[in-house]
């Protein structure tokens, strides 16, 4: 299964390339109604643990995003979490796709918010 919007495809590249770059965990991209693209690796410091998906869309909130059209997650992760789901929903409503991938990049599902 992979995304058939090139832009979709181009979030599972962006979210696999910021998890490879920072070996983190999780890698993530989503992108605003306005087409701009925000990235984001998962961070555990002492005081503040986010996920991948969590911070990028915190990326785009704080830039000025009134929504998101699209995200996509690498993650060695079986799941999506209802947690990442509901942030990406905070900011975006109902309806955004989100497309979870393998370390490779092979998309594995999609969940919808």
């Amino acid at each position: 299964m992979q995304p058939t919007d090139a832009e979709d495809r181009k979030l599972v590249i962006l979210a696999r390339s910021t998890r490879a770059r920072t070996a983190a965990p999780e890698g993530a991209a989503v992108r605003d109604r306005d087409g701009r693209t925000y990235t984001a690796a998962a961070i555990e410091l002492p005081s503040l643990r986010l996920s991948a998906l969590a911070l990028a869309v915190a990326m785009a909130a704080s830039s000025g995003a009134k929504g998101l059209e699209a995200a996509a997650v690498v993650t060695g992760a079986g799941s999506l979490n209802d947690a990442d789901l509901a942030v990406v929903r905070d900011l975006a409503g109902g309806g955004v796709p989100v497309w979870r991938a393998d370390a490779r990049g092979a998309v594995l599902d999609r969940s919808t918010t």
